[in-house]
């Protein structure tokens, strides 16, 4: 039953779908422009370098408000699973973010929501995740290409952290944290899926962080 309080906790963080917000105060839905998908990337694309900032910035803080929702709710009766419930947590932003009901379920790919979940889940992971999202970034430009790399080198370094003792979690909470880690990683492939074909046929977009670059 906690498992799926701290689920909803994150699902009603995650129904502030940032970019659609924003959007709004400028007259337009972003889910009608650009590649329809109310993120990050696309509200960068559409409104702006101020827009994608704002977005980015609201989808993770989101996602890092219901973790620390969940930590006070729980960390005193649940302290041997608080990592594991904080997982799910962000799970129910990610869904939220991705599902919000009040818009047909049509929202983003969750991935600045799970940079939320990585910076709340441990500093050295964020360092690493970073810095190949970065680096993927200035190399080949493709933003989809880095959050789907993301997503796997944060679900190894989860469980190898983990096996190192890393978590304090007892084995069934620590293979359960794996199993929930390693179905959103799935689902953000799954959202990226006509980002891969793209990848594949090499006709995917690329995205430059200055107009010098885009020359």
């Amino acid at each position: 039953m906690v498992r799926i309080i701290c689920l909803l906790i994150g699902y009603v963080f995650g129904l502030f779908q940032t970019s659609y917000i924003y959007g709004r105060t400028k007259g337009i839905d972003i889910r009608e422009h650009g590649s329809g998908n109310a993120g990050t990337t696309n509200a960068l694309r559409t409104l702006g370098k101020k827009a994608g900032a704002i977005t980015l910035a609201g989808d993770c803080i989101k996602c890092i408000l219901a973790v620390l929702t969940v930590r006070l709710i729980f960390g005193a009766s649940h302290p041997e699973m608080l990592k594991l419930l904080t997982v799910y947590a962000a799970a129910g932003t990610i869904l939220g973010h991705n599902f919000p009901f009040y818009l047909g379920f049509r929202g983003g790919k969750g991935i600045a929501a799970t940079a939320g979940l990585i910076i709340s889940f441990d500093w050295r992971i964020t360092l690493v995740c970073a810095a190949l999202f970065f680096l993927n970034l200035a190399v080949t430009h493709y933003v989809s290409l880095g959050s789907m790399m993301v997503y796997v080198v944060f679900f190894a370094m989860a469980v190898i952290m983990g096996q190192a003792g890393c978590f304090a979690l007892e084995p069934p909470y620590l293979y359960e944290m794996y199993v929930v880690i390693a179905l959103l990683a799935v689902l953000a492939f799954w959202e990226h899926r006509a980002n891969i074909k793209r990848l594949i046929a090499g006709t995917e977009r690329k995205t430059y962080l200055s107009k010098k670059s885009e020359k």
